[in-house]
Formats: C-alpha cells, structure tokens, sequence
C-alpha cells in the first residue's frame, strides 16, 4: 500500500485533496502539513511514496522542498498542486509526476492517481516493462507510454514530441531525449528521430533519401543521406 503526505496551507484546500485520494485510491496518507520545513524535517526521518505538494507554502516553498528530495536515492512521486500554471517548467526538470492545478478537477485527480498506481506496480507484475516520458503541453505534464509516440523533431532547445493525441514538446534537446527512448527509435536525421515501429510507408526522396510516413502525420518524415546506410540496415532493407 502506497503512503502519502500532502502539503498543503489552505484547511479546505488540503481536506479536499484528502478526499479526493481516499475516494479514488488506496493511498494512505500519513500525515499533512501546512508548512514546508515542517514538511521536510518529518520526510528525512520518515519514507512516503507520494508527495502532494503546494508550491506557495511557509517557510520552503514547494519547489524548494522538492529540490531537497530530488537527489535522494528513492525520492517519492512529487504531484504538484497549485492555482499557478508558470511553474509547469520547473515542475519538469525536477521529474516530477503531475502537476495539478487548483481549482482541482476530480476527473483530473482520478486520472492521476490511476497513473500512479500503474507507475508504482513493480515492473516484474506487468506484462511487460513500460518505458514512459514526461511530456509538456498547456502548462501540464503528461505521463506518456513511449510505445505511442511517433516522431520527434528538434526545436532550438526543446523538442516537439508527436503522438496520436497531438504535439507535445519536452524542455531539452533532441540528442538528450534520445538517451531516453528505447531501442526501435532511430535518429533518421540531424532533426528528426522516429519510432521504428510506426512506420506505415517508406518511400525514396531526391539525392538518394527517403521520405518515412507515420499514422495520421500530414507530412513525410526525411531521412537525410548520412544516416541512409543504418535506416537501411535497421529496416532490412
């Protein structure tokens, strides 16, 4: 049985985090605290799998907190709740698992602590080991089975991240989120890197490239000539 803390300074706000959770999950929550040092002090004497963490608290702010947390060996699943969309980013870099927004949707918080509970089964349970992603979209970080993306495409800084539901981006590089694909993505291209096993048609560009088409992509995806070789190999061709 998974074990939680919520901080969380607003009485209502905190007590209807609390039943939102026993409602839709088994999570215990161990304690809740409306103070983030008080928060802090009682996590490094005690191990809790969830934190349910407001940002704007006394003493240590919410993304402080987890600052604190991140370099720990197991850190618990941080779900941020807060009325503030611009800390999304933040959020991200620090992998944390959610980011909710207040005032809190039930559906939302439902669908949440379903994907919480998927994450939390030991791999060895599952049918098969889930590679997922964190992906941004509208200030909201999504939990997304690598298995449905698509395609990716760098974007200066950040990457665009294509999948059935639609563009997403993460805040990094195109080469650093390739080191955290698996192994049927390919780096098609300087820009590109594509998922191997959503190809549904390949056909031959001009000087000797190929132009890759995925489901429900307007556009070809191109593989440029210095990676031509590999992609062949890859798809045996």
């Amino acid at each position: 049985m998974m074990r939680a803390v919520i901080v969380e300074d607003e009485y209502l706000a905190q007590e209807e985090l609390r039943y939102l959770i026993e409602k839709h999950s088994a999570i215990t929550i161990t304690e809740s605290f409306d103070d983030g040092l008080a928060a802090l002090k009682y996590l490094q004497t005690h191990k809790v799998d969830v934190l349910f963490l407001d940002i704007n608290i006394p003493s240590i702010d919410g993304m402080l907190l987890a600052r604190s947390l991140h370099a720990d060996a197991r850190p618990p699943f941080v779900i941020f709740t807060t009325a503030y969309k611009e800390h999304a980013a933040d959020a991200f870099e620090l992998e944390a698992f959610d980011y909710l927004l207040k005032p809190l949707n039930e559906t939302r918080v439902k669908g949440v602590l379903d994907k919480l509970a998927i994450a939390a089964t030991p791999a060895d349970t599952l049918t098969e080991q889930r590679h997922t992603l964190h992906l941004m979209r509208d200030n909201r970080i999504r939990i997304t089975d690598t298995a449905d993306i698509l395609y990716a495409a760098a974007n200066e800084k950040t990457t665009l991240v294509y999948t059935p539901d639609g563009e997403f981006y993460v805040p990094y590089t195109i080469s650093e989120l390739m080191t955290q694909l698996p192994a049927n993505f390919f780096r098609c291209h300087r820009s590109y890197c594509v998922n191997l096993d959503k190809i549904t048609e390949i056909a031959p560009g001009l000087n000797s490239t190929y132009h890759i088409f995925l489901p429900g992509i307007p556009h070809p995806v191109l593989v440029s000539r210095s990676n031509l070789k590999a992609f062949r190999e890859r798809m045996q061709l």
